[in-house]
């Protein structure tokens, strides 16, 4: 009998005849390597764009209209190929006409069924790091020199002002300032407008008692994580802190108190016509690109009610809420079951409010925080992975090469194991009153995100709370109206109420 073939030598083997069918320039031969069922997911490398391609028909009709261009080579299997429930899972390198870039492929049968392509870099505009790395010192005699601390000074009065910036950003939250941070390493000039004064001031405005829900494996900077010892569920006060200090370290150029007035393109010029302040003065940059880095979760929706205006006591978004201090012996309501909802009534019941209401319109996924760690996060982002060498920038990749349309039955046996083990805490919220669901299709927290970036809680101990009543729940109702001292609902009962978040 033969031997059977490790997996890195089926991976091998599947590498060897995909690179020679893409040289050969047929589609059909190349198509022929996958099965029946199978995704290419691209991130710019063959498509210029973020694709998944699905079903041979597709991947067929990309690499007709892309192959000659893009003309892949070199193909290499990086490091060992491995294998678990009947799939082959390998990663490796090649290179394109214009640049290098890394793949994915999960192997079913010998044939393709998910296949990921991204470009790393482009040949000629690498990053500035490592051995490409800034020299910083000018040694010899160079009369008339500047220090750094001179030419940096003079970069930022120049930019925005006698010199337009290649790219304007605007938002200065996390991923405003790591695609600045990219730029800055690939000598592209950007320039942040941030409305708010100070880098990081969009975390320190919210509710005091607001920590990350996701641990710090997960949320990395680009060339500068977190510190070893950092939390691993950052205070929000820490992380402002951080990412002011990030700006500062990196040298990025960011206008804090600049909100964007308006902009439009100008063909004629090929460039962007962004009007935005800076210290209170008007300011018009004309840049060639313009990119909008603003959040998913940063708008507050603050209802239009019936007698607000008649309402005696407090009223506002969680955006805006102080934090419990103010209501030590208040009645306070909290409109909303998801993250800020369950915090906010969590910080007032612990802040010894005399009684905090919650409100559920509808019903919402409850994903404990270590069930989170156990199932979700243990095989991607944790210790167990960096001590295993898996950097985040490998588990980013990891969860990138998987095509939307699998997304659900990857994510699926996590809150299955978690009914399981947290069956109790489920039972206690429903005879509570509490109204649970585990997404359209059981599929969790992150497809809930996707899909409509709501709709759960991350349980940090709130639900604790509201399983034995120590926060009371309404379930399955609206607000009718305010009057000066209550919460009408409109199922006719009322609420008592010094303050309604």
């Amino acid at each position: 009998m033969a031997p059977i073939p490790s997996p890195t030598t089926t991976a091998e083997a599947w590498l060897s005849s995909f690179a020679a069918a893409l040289a050969g320039g047929d589609p059909q031969a190349v198509v022929a390597l996958f099965g029946p069922e199978c995704f290419w997911r691209d991130l710019v490398a063959f498509t210029w764009n973020l694709r998944t391609e699905e079903g041979p028909e597709a991947i067929a009709a990309m690499l007709a209209a892309r192959l000659a261009d893009v003309a892949p080579h070199g193909f290499q299997l990086r490091g060992e190929a491995s294998e678990a429930g009947g799939r082959v899972e390998a990663w490796f390198g090649f290179e394109t006409r214009v640049g290098r870039c890394s793949g994915h492929l999960r192997l079913r049968d010998g044939r393709a069924w998910t296949l990921f392509t991204a470009l790393d870099e482009l040949k000629g505009h690498e990053e500035r790091v490592r051995e490409r790395r800034p020299a910083g010192a000018q040694h010899g005699v160079h009369p008339g020199r500047q220090s750094w601390a001179e030419r940096r000074e003079g970069e930022r009065q120049a930019l925005g002002v006698t010199e337009q910036p290649d790219v304007v950003i605007v938002g200065g939250g996390q991923a405003g300032l790591s695609l600045a941070a990219r730029l800055r390493h690939l000598e592209v000039s950007a320039l942040v407008l941030e409305k708010q004064p100070r880098p990081g001031d969009h975390w320190r405005r919210r509710y005091k008692s607001l920590c990350l829900h996701d641990p710090v494996h997960y949320c990395h900077f680009p060339y500068l994580p977190f510190p070893e010892g950092w939390p691993l569920y950052t205070p929000k006060d820490q992380l402002a802190d951080w990412m002011e200090a990030y700006v500062s370290v990196m040298g990025l150029n960011v206008w804090g108190g600049s909100p964007v007035r308006s902009a439009r393109f100008d063909p004629a010029e090929g460039r962007w016509q962004v009007s935005t302040e800076r210290d209170g003065q008007p300011v018009v940059l004309r840049p060639r690109h313009l990119v909008f880095a603003m959040g998913v979760s940063g708008y507050p929706l603050m209802p239009s009610l019936p007698g607000a205006e008649s309402f005696a006591g407090d009223q506002h978004h969680s955006n805006a809420h102080p934090g419990p201090d103010a209501y030590r012996g208040k009645r306070c309501v909290v409109v909303g079951s998801n993250n800020s909802a369950h915090d906010i009534a969590a910080a007032l019941w612990e802040a010894g409010a005399a009684q905090v209401t919650m409100l559920q319109r509808s019903s919402t996924l409850i994903a404990p925080v270590p069930a989170l760690e156990k199932y979700g996060f243990a095989d991607v982002y944790s210790e167990r992975t960096v001590a295993q060498g898996i950097t985040a920038e490998q588990s980013d990749m990891t969860i990138a090469s998987i095509p939307y349309k699998l997304l659900p039955q990857w994510q699926k046996p996590i809150y299955d194991a978690m009914r399981v083990e947290y069956a109790d805490l489920y039972a206690r919220l429903e005879k509570a009153g509490f109204l649970l669901d585990f997404g359209a299709d059981d599929s969790g927290v992150f497809m809930k995100f996707l899909r409509r970036g709501s709709g759960y809680y991350l349980d940090v101990g709130a639900s604790e709370l509201v399983a034995d009543g120590r926060i009371q729940l309404r379930s399955g109702v609206q607000i009718e109206r305010l009057t000066p001292q209550t919460v009408v609902l409109n199922d006719g009962s009322e609420l008592e109420a010094d303050l309604v978040v």
